[in-house]
């Protein structure tokens, strides 16, 4: 399948973007940046999530501040945690990472004043942890934009973007991202409906495939539309774990541990 943007170019993040990364950004709505991280940084934030989800799985944690937290297993049929929520209010390792100021770096994309890492807001951070083995409840996610939760609640949409913390490797052999450059300039219709959100896991020919190595950060405008395609291996070699964090500007809306479920939250189960 042919991509509009087969050799994509690949950057480094410093403490401010160059002209070529906005343009980049401003054209396609997304860039991708080498060794944002450490090999020894990926592991400590590995190490994290793990103790999280150790305690998690004790605890028996349902939802993180009304959302809802998404169990599977593993490749030995063990449980784990496949969807964290507000994950950095759990874990000062991964609090600290939060404060790194690089991600600063990226607050002009929104265009907008007053950027943060919303660290309390939206669903925090979120890590996903994909593998693909039976019993598994999260192996891919059918094309959707992040927009679409401001459409819920009848707000005009926001700036926001998708910051990705890639810890494991992923070619387009092994699924991955799949975005559509461009689509951050669409319109509320395509917003809407240019796809069936979730259930539509097809590849598009104008899709372009992430492909990571650990450490990698990538960022997305929240209008983009994007999808995680399925690994076509099972087992260990088809697992992808990527922590996801906010960028956002307007009005501050933490969450707390009375917060509601969101309404698009409630589809959740239907994301495998």
């Amino acid at each position: 399948m042919s991509s509009p943007l087969p050799n994509y170019p690949r950057f480094t993040l410093g403490d401010s973007l160059t002209p070529e990364q906005l343009d980049f950004f401003s054209e396609y709505g997304f860039l991708h940046f080498r060794a944002f991280i450490s090999p020894e940084t990926v592991q400590d934030l590995l190490r994290a999530s793990e103790d999280v989800q150790h305690r998690w799985l004790a605890e028996g944690v349902q939802k993180v501040n009304g959302v809802p937290i998404k169990y599977g297993k593993d490749v030995d049929g063990s449980p784990i945690v496949q969807r964290f929520a507000f994950a950095s209010h759990h874990s000062p390792v991964l609090h600290e990472f939060l404060q790194d100021p690089r991600f600063q770096a990226l607050f002009p994309l929104l265009e907008a004043p007053h950027g943060r890492v919303g660290e309390n807001e939206k669903d925090g951070l979120v890590i996903n942890h994909y593998v693909n083995v039976p019993g598994s409840e999260f192996s891919q996610m059918g094309w959707h934009t992040d927009s679409l939760r401001d459409v819920f609640y009848g707000k005009k949409i926001g700036p926001m973007l998708n910051v990705g913390v890639h810890l494991d490797g992923t070619p387009a052999t092994n699924g991955g991202l799949r975005i559509i450059p461009g689509t951050h300039r669409q319109g509320l219709r395509d917003i809407l409906f240019r796809k069936k959100y979730y259930k539509d896991v097809s590849a598009d020919s104008n899709e372009v495939a992430v492909e990571t190595e650990p450490g990698d950060l990538t960022v997305h405008d929240g209008r983009m539309w994007h999808r995680v395609a399925q690994s076509p291996l099972v087992g260990e070699v088809s697992r992808r774990r990527v922590m996801y964090v906010p960028i956002i500007a307007g009005k501050y809306e933490p969450k707390h541990e009375n917060s509601p479920t969101p309404f698009y939250l409630r589809f959740l189960h239907l994301v495998k």
